[in-house]
């Protein structure tokens, strides 16, 4: 469902409105409400015209574009800016250097963090494919190849975030329904605590599942590529970014050979990952106590349940 156009401009979805409204509050809806306007001043100072109907995930809107000055077809994303999005443009710089699969930037404007990228074929996602092994296994390739790039400086670290999770276990614990569940939640905070001294230094996607994984576009010569779009960067280990994969398609059945099959093709420790995959299951968790759950997320539960070996 899409909300009304403004400005003849954009059709800013109703769906984005609603996630902004709930998880950002009063600076969610400010930035809903300065879409038309930020997408009148890129559009002309960047030289494009629209493409295509708007797309958009929880935090941006992305309208399809051309560039007049080339042709080229783009992509313009709008986003909030906070602490997971404030590092994309820098990340996407340092991998395109390294030529590690990730999407092209094309242009940036720093003071609203609007970014002009490469335009990938939308309709060819990864969770499209059908065949679960295959998917999984270009997942871990691409994963590899990102997470072989050290993380620039200025970017979030792994290690604050793990030492602010491990600070809020207790009041989490607290605000669980289950004892199971309490036990679950300190069994992934030990294991974290066990890791949290080397938190690494590779440069984190930390959100690449396989709708963030898009085909390549035949007219940029990529069109037998799959490409990472929508990070939310830090520097870590690169185990932390194994649970989008897990939870992501979930099926309780896949978890333990995804996990083999990714910690052997991204040549992992397998008790690092382990442990700081249980770190993320924890980080869900914190998250949703926070916003008043009193139970885990049911896949998190499975996933942490089996790689601390309770599965059945």
């Amino acid at each position: 469902m899409h909300g009304p156009t403004i400005g003849c401009v954009i059709d800013i979805p109703d769906a984005l409105i609603a996630t902004q409204s709930k998880y950002n509050g009063a600076a969610g809806r400010a930035f809903v409400a300065a879409l038309p306007g930020l997408a009148d001043r890129f559009l002309g100072e960047w030289g494009l015209r629209r493409d295509g109907a708007s797309m958009y995930g929880v935090c941006a809107l992305v309208l399809p574009v051309v560039r007049a000055s080339d042709g080229r077809r783009a992509a313009l994303k709008l986003q909030a800016q906070d602490e997971e999005t404030a590092g994309e443009p820098v990340a996407l710089r340092v991998w395109g250097e390294a030529g590690a699969g990730a999407v092209g930037l094309l242009d940036h404007d720093p003071g609203t963090g609007t970014m002009l990228l490469e335009r990938l074929d939308e309709r060819r996602p990864l969770s499209e494919v059908a065949d679960e092994r295959a998917a999984v296994e270009v997942l871990a390739g691409l994963l590899a190849r990102l997470t072989s790039v050290p993380a620039p400086d200025g970017l979030r670290r792994l290690g604050d975030v793990a030492e602010r999770m491990l600070d809020g276990v207790a009041r989490a614990v607290a605000g669980l329904a289950d004892e199971e569940e309490r036990r679950l939640l300190r069994d992934c905070a030990a294991a974290v605590r066990e890791v949290a001294g080397e938190p690494g230094d590779r440069l984190l996607h930390w959100d690449l599942h396989y709708d963030n994984i898009l085909a390549g576009r035949a007219d940029e010569g990529r069109a037998h590529e799959w490409i990472a779009l929508d990070p939310k960067p830090l520097a870590g280990d690169p185990g932390f970014d194994l649970m989008p994969a897990l939870a992501n398609r979930f099926d309780a059945s896949a978890v333990r050979w995804r996990f083999d099959l990714m910690t052997e093709v991204l040549g992992l420790d397998r008790e690092r990952a382990r442990a700081w995959t249980l770190g993320r299951a924890l980080q869900n968790g914190l998250w949703g106590v926070a916003e008043g759950e009193h139970r885990l997320p049911p896949d998190q539960v499975e996933i942490a349940r089996q790689l601390l070996g309770r599965g059945e």
